[in-house]
């Protein structure tokens, strides 16, 4: 069995998840590889989109908008019409096709739109003759996915089994059965205080004798949001043995002004992008973060309590208030609220526990399991009926 999963190039969250898939199946045994999309088409053309993206998330305003455009157009699309997305991505159908026919994949698995959309397009001119699936990264729809038409779609949660249905995918071709994260590192947790120590001796700081509660804000791979704003909050209210460790990602600037800001301040520990978010969790009591799915999942999976800060708008706030509704995470846009829901979650044993019990309740940490086992049996029913 040969698998193909594609990807594109629009943040980590996709990335990370493929990456779990693929990392999962080569344990396994089965021979996988994960590929860009539009580096299969054009190395540049995908350099080219990874900068809009990021360009496209530094302001609210102009994300909001291109969002709340492409939920318009999909919502008032006549029956049978193609979107522009749909249209755009399946220009390169052919490159895709030949990618796959060269390298005799046996089953191909879409962790982005586009690649569906792509693959749909394949499917359409009746060229993809290997079943293709869907993982869904967030906790919503996306707009423009009721354009696809793949074999099988695996989506976050049962409760949006309804929300697929109504757009017009078949109830039998969904399966809810999470997103998937890396399972080695996000289904166990080391012991804090060993945590801890690593997290200290690998930022250079020194631990106190009598630390206190460590509250981890991450603001994605790519640095979104009001960092320093939200570390000032955060001093005018935590206690002198607590810290925040701010992870600012890739975005420099973010990070220079934490740390010219905080410079003097040892209860604010500014990093970068880091590849340690899994022994960070492990050393903290609480995430603060924007509402990616895949990092939404990751501290969730970790059972860790879990805020979420200001999202890019559009379907980070859906993820946001999905989760917000279940008691998975809190959820504000207001920094003061952020800091006060944290340090309670923090010293509130009852609120922390309840929090704890929906995550467990909600969550789903063998998901690559599943996805393996859907994609084996699938294979393995096509065989048996064209023998």
């Amino acid at each position: 069995m040969k698998v193909l999963i594609l990807s594109a190039s629009t943040g980590e969250g996709h990335n990370s998840s493929g990456k779990a898939i693929l990392e999962a199946m080569l344990q396994q045994g089965i021979d996988a590889e994960m590929k860009d999309l539009i580096a299969i088409v054009s190395e540049k053309a995908s350099r080219r989109v990874s900068k809009t993206y990021v360009k496209s998330t530094e302001g609210h305003n102009v994300f909001s908008k291109i969002y709340a455009f492409a939920q318009w157009v999909s919502a008032n699309l006549n029956q049978g019409r193609r979107s522009p997305i749909y249209l755009l991505n399946s220009i390169y159908w052919r490159k895709i096709y030949r990618f796959i026919e060269a390298g005799h994949y046996d089953a191909v698995i879409s962790v982005h739109l586009f690649a569906a959309e792509v693959l749909t397009a394949v499917k359409r001119r009746g060229k993809l003759r290997i079943p293709a699936f869907f993982v869904m990264t967030d906790y919503t729809l996306h707009a423009f996915l009721n354009d696809t038409d793949l074999d099988y779609y695996i989506i976050p949660h049962e409760d949006l089994i309804p929300l697929y249905v109504s757009q017009g995918f078949k109830f039998d071709h969904i399966f809810p059965i999470g997103i998937p994260v890396d399972t080695e590192k996000f289904t166990n947790r080391q012991p804090k205080p060993e945590a801890r120590q690593q997290v200290a001796e690998q930022l250079g700081f020194k631990l106190k004798a009598n630390e206190g509660n460590w509250y981890l804000v991450m603001s994605g791979s790519m640095g979104f949001g009001n960092m320093s704003g939200l570390m000032r909050e955060f001093i005018k209210r935590i206690g002198k043995n607590d810290r925040v460790i701010c992870v600012c990602g890739r975005n420099e600037r973010n990070l220079r002004t934490v740390q010219r800001d905080f410079a003097k301040e040892g209860r604010v520990v500014p990093v970068g992008y880091t590849d340690k978010v899994s022994l960070l969790m492990d050393a903290c009591d609480v995430v603060l973060s924007k509402p990616g799915g895949i990092t939404t999942t990751e501290t969730i999976i970790k059972n860790i309590p879990l805020i979420h800060t200001a999202p890019i708008p559009g379907i980070e706030s859906e993820n946001a208030e999905f989760c917000h509704e279940r008691n998975m995470s809190f959820h504000s846009n207001k920094p003061v609220e952020q800091v006060e829901a944290a340090i309670r979650l923090a010293t509130d044993k009852e609120v922390r526990e309840a929090m704890l019990e929906s995550q467990r309740r909600n969550s789903e940490p063998q998901t690559c399991k599943f996805i393996i086992d859907l994609v084996v049996h699938t294979l393995e029913d096509r065989a048996q009926k064209e023998e």
